[in-house]
């Protein structure tokens, strides 16, 4: 049986290092030239119940703890005026350690054997062949078969429309992500302000959301409720003007604020937050399923897009080793167990996204912290 996993992100990745652990071989495709040919975000958190469980099916739970950053877990909440309404301090004893997701990555591309990753290989259409097999048809003009296709393609997923018509929707929020950089060195205010790990600056409809990285520098998400062609009226090339246009947005907030944006090293880089409909699920296809932001792309105020795109990875592989040569019984039992931790997990991303940016922000978000 031939497996076909379309997408080298941390959920493809994630699967193919469970089946290749249970002697089970997996192709992965990916359209990136190769593993560094782009950047890969930033910090994620990773948490016990969901990408910790899916490192130990890996296998890599004790590589990972060699990752992770220390004092990340910290976290501080401001106010406009950036008083500080809630600290917490790493003291160790937290469950979501932080790692860079590059390094993560890598991790799991190192435990692969040579040759499962074809870079530079992009997914243009699939399409499903009498009998079961589905087709691939691929940028370069050629195509191939598989036995099993796996969508690990993310939010724009070419495999999703075999089982589903769903696409993403615009939330109403917006990025803007910047960088300081050497921070203590450079920006000691703003490295003051932000501290070691992650830190919200909240409002009605915008804010500030940070996190600081291993390499000491700061790396900032501006966050504004905007119509979905704002970001197209702005030419983010330029940086003074993209600066100038974020900063018109946040008209009576602390200096101590807007300076993150003023002083910002590098480009401005702009990015929309979209979402799949919570609840999304389709009926059993045989041959084909999804995993990560291909089947349950939700906004990341609830830090659950990594650790399910792994959990899902990690789920599936070890659903197709318990029932060697029925696939379909794998499938199945796999998804029947996907759809409602997925609706879950975007139920909770789509009400933390509005008690951060309601309108007595940040009033529910430290709530929700208990402070």
């Amino acid at each position: 049986m031939t497996i076909t996993i379309v997408g080298a992100g941390l959920g493809g990745l994630t699967l193919a290092r469970v089946l290749h652990v249970h002697g089970i071989e997996a192709t992965v495709l990916d359209l990136d030239a190769s593993p560094t040919a782009r950047t890969q975000g930033g910090m994620l958190d990773i948490h016990e119940d969901a990408g910790q469980v899916a490192l130990r099916a890996a296998g890599l739970h004790s590589e990972f703890l060699g990752l992770v950053h220390a004092g990340g877990q910290e976290t501080r909440v401001y106010d406009r005026a950036a008083t500080l309404r809630h600290s917490q301090p790493d003291d160790g004893a937290g469950d979501r350690p932080e790692a860079e997701r590059g390094a993560l990555r890598d991790l799991l591309l190192d435990s692969l054997p040579e040759g499962t990753v074809r870079w530079g290989t992009k997914v243009v259409a699939a399409e499903g062949l009498p009998g079961g097999p589905h087709r691939l048809v691929l940028a370069d003009g050629t195509s191939l078969t598989t036995d099993l296709l796996v969508g690990a393609d993310g939010a724009w997923s070419r495999v999703r429309s075999l089982v589903s018509p769903e696409q993403p929707a615009y939330t109403g929020i917006s990025f803007v992500e910047i960088d300081l950089l050497e921070a203590d060195v450079r920006h000691p205010a703003a490295a003051a302000l932000l501290g070691g790990g992650m830190t919200f600056a909240l409002g009605a409809d915008k804010g500030f959301l940070s996190h600081r990285e291993p390499d000491g520098s700061l790396h900032v998400y501006v966050a504004l409720r905007v119509p979905e062609d704002w970001v197209d009226s702005v030419d983010f090339t330029d940086a003074a003007a993209g600066k100038a246009a974020v900063l018109n947005q946040f008209d009576g907030w602390s200096e101590r604020l807007r300076a993150l944006v003023v002083d910002a090293d590098g480009a401005l880089v702009p990015r929309l937050i979209h979402a799949l409909p919570i609840g999304h699920s389709w009926s059993r296809v045989p041959g084909v399923t999804l995993l990560g932001d291909a089947a349950h792309l939700m906004s990341p105020f609830a830090g659950e897009g990594a650790n399910l795109a792994m959990l899902d990875g990690a789920e599936l592989g070890l659903a197709l080793a318990r029932h060697p040569g029925e696939v379909e019984r794998a499938l199945a039992e796999y998804e029947a167990e996907l759809f409602p931790r997925s609706a879950k997990s975007a139920a909770a991303s789509a009400q933390t996204l509005e008690l951060c940016f309601g309108s007595e922000a940040p009033r529910g978000i430290l709530e929700l912290f208990g402070a």
